[in-house]
């Protein structure tokens, strides 16, 4: 008996340890936290997300503020972003209507409502993966 207790304690023990090295559902395969964009010119578009996951930014004119998520192994959503409305003569605002964006290495790829590409953001801070 007392061989067969361990032997399903020690099968419970594998278990755990296999289940720590796959990914449960949800969680994210990329680590967007950090600065994306250009922060030295204030006339480029920038995005810092937090932790917290709250954002911040600007699209080179406007500043933006809202929250993010990952909701999948690779896509970004972008919730409640609200943003100043400043009139910017030669300023390309596309930031302000950002939606989703996917990231591979150091680019994010940033995506409208509508799902078409919208622009893309280097990588200047945060964690690499």
């Amino acid at each position: 008996m007392s061989r067969i207790l361990g032997s399903v304690a020690a099968l419970f023990v594998a278990s755990l340890a296999l289940t720590g090295c796959t990914d449960a559902p949800g969680d994210a395969s990329i680590d967007p936290v950090g600065t994306w964009g250009d922060t030295t010119d204030t006339t480029e578009p920038s995005l810092t997300l937090d932790e917290d996951g709250s954002l911040s930014g600007t699209d080179g004119c406007n500043q933006l503020s809202g929250s993010w998520r990952v909701e999948s192994e690779d896509l970004i959503y972008f919730d409640s972003v609200a943003s100043t409305r400043m009139a910017c003569p030669d300023v390309d605002t596309w930031l302000d209507k950002l939606s989703q964006a996917t990231v591979s290495d150091d680019t994010m790829t940033i995506t409208g409502s509508d799902g078409a590409e919208i622009g893309q953001l280097e990588r200047t801070s945060g964690d690499q993966r």
